[in-house]
């Protein structure tokens, strides 16, 4: 199960990991929590149209569903309201009602059902950070954090279902340092323009991230690109984002990468898959884990 905070946050972390594992026989399911409603239109080809300005939400949903489609996985709506990115300086307050400002204990109870229904071995989200300070991300991460403790809890959230413990939670840890190094430094060995050289002279002097679950999926980058094409309001064809040649990404990154946050069961890190640990411990095959 990866619980994310929009409509395209599946297609942009962890995409080829969850194709990967649906052409495995894995059961995915990706958990929305917000319609995306107050996102802006990132191509600059729709960013003028006004039917997708009149009638963004709906767009949104019929983008979902396409992308769910190509990915191969099943998908539900929390249907929580989209947060917006506040911007300025002093950045201006969330609007009322919007998910950022829900009661943690309430925004999870829906994902605790679905947990409850679904019943997931394992599930990814971001981390406390949200991957970038994005509120609705930060509060993903509340409520999947909150939902995975409480779900195997028979006296949390009575009348959701029979309880269910998930085994293993990761965070997506998508744009690493190491990572776009490699791909800047692989595109500049090939004679290509990097798009990566801002981002890493820019790059905050911060503490990385342990990075400790590296899933080869090489093979399912193109299914990820085409995912995240099916959000045509979300995405620049042409943007930096599609500028590193498929064959180059295989040969010097060809993993999505995670954090093992928690495991309910014994597994040694570094793994190179989710799944490290739950086959022996519940004694399943390739096919069963979901």
């Amino acid at each position: 199960m990866a619980v994310h905070a929009h409509p395209d946050d599946e297609s942009s972390k962890g995409a080829a990991s969850m194709a990967r594992y649906v052409a495995e026989g894995v059961d995915v399911h990706v958990v929305t929590c917000t319609g995306g409603e107050r996102g802006s239109v990132l191509n600059p080809r729709l960013a003028e149209d006004p039917d997708v300005l009149a009638n963004l939400p709906a767009i949104r949903r019929k983008e979902m569903a396409n992308a769910r489609e190509i990915l191969g996985v099943r998908q539900d709506w929390l249907g929580w309201v989209d947060s917006g990115l506040p911007e300025g300086d002093p950045l201006p307050p969330l609007p009322e009602g919007c998910f950022a400002l829900m009661d943690v204990d309430v925004a999870a109870e829906p994902l605790v059902r679905l947990i409850r229904s679904f019943r997931p071995q394992v599930m990814t989200t971001y981390d406390e950070n949200g991957g970038y300070p994005h509120p609705d991300h930060i509060m993903c991460h509340k409520i999947s954090v909150h939902a995975f403790d409480a779900a195997g809890d028979p006296d949390r959230y009575p009348g959701t279902g029979e309880p269910w413990q998930p085994l293993k939670l990761y965070y997506n840890q998508t744009f690493t340092k190491a990572r776009t190094t490699a791909l800047h430094e692989g595109m500049l060995s090939r004679g290509l323009e990097s798009p990566y050289g801002e981002w890493l002279q820019n790059w905050e002097d911060r503490e990385e991230r342990v990075v400790d679950t590296h899933v080869p999926c090489g093979d399912y980058f193109e299914v990820r690109d085409r995912a995240l094409l099916a959000h045509a309001t979300q995405v620049d064809p042409d943007g930096a984002w599609f500028r590193c040649p498929l064959d180059l990404q295989r040969e010097v990154w060809p993993t999505e990468d995670f954090e093992l946050a928690r495991s309910v069961i014994e597994t040694k890190v570094p793994e190179d898959d989710l799944f490290a640990g739950v086959r022996e411990s519940v004694g399943a095959t390739a096919g069963e884990p979901s």
